[in-house]
């Protein structure tokens, strides 16, 4: 992957950089352009194997999650209540070291313990704490609210149709 996307990013800064007549820069793109393709060509049976033969765990994935992977949404939490994210993000730390030096995950914290570090963080705290909530949360193109990820599967449907 970071070779493809090695290409790409030089790919894009030689176009950026172009004049608008005829360049010679332009024949640069052909050692990366077919360099890429071949790599895809190796690479993209190899991907279609492993995505037939996945066998996803849901209860082995349930088990591995991490209160500390919430952090973001955390912050976000302060940030709805009118704290700059910078000093949000700041403030999520303070509260991931407190736990780590108690030897707790992060949402075995009280409230007490959030209010302390920061007062905007109120008695509802803990309902950050929720991943599927986090996961509906992200309703965007490309998220991963359950809406979201069936509106690109039915894209990539459509676009595996058309080939």
């Amino acid at each position: 992957m970071g070779r493809l996307v090695g290409h790409l990013t030089g790919f894009l800064t030689t176009m950026k950089g172009l004049p608008s007549s005829y360049d010679k820069d332009l024949q640069e793109d052909k050692e990366p352009l077919f360099d890429a393709s071949d790599t895809l060509a190796a690479l993209l049976p190899v991907l279609a194997g492993l995505i037939r033969s996945l066998h996803v765990n849901g209860k082995r994935m349930h088990a591995a999650l991490d209160a500390t992977m919430l952090a973001t949404d955390l912050a976000d939490y302060l940030v709805r209540r009118g704290v700059p994210f910078r000093e949000a993000h700041h403030k999520v730390g303070e509260a991931v070291k407190l736990a780590e030096a108690r030897g707790v995950a992060l949402e075995e914290l009280t409230v007490e313990d959030y209010q302390k570090i920061a007062p905007e963080f109120g008695a509802d705290v803990k309902e950050v704490f929720d991943f599927g909530r986090s996961i509906a949360t992200h309703d965007a193109v490309g998220g991963t609210a359950p809406a979201s990820v069936r509106a690109q599967i039915e894209r990539a449907r459509e676009v595996m149709a058309a080939v």
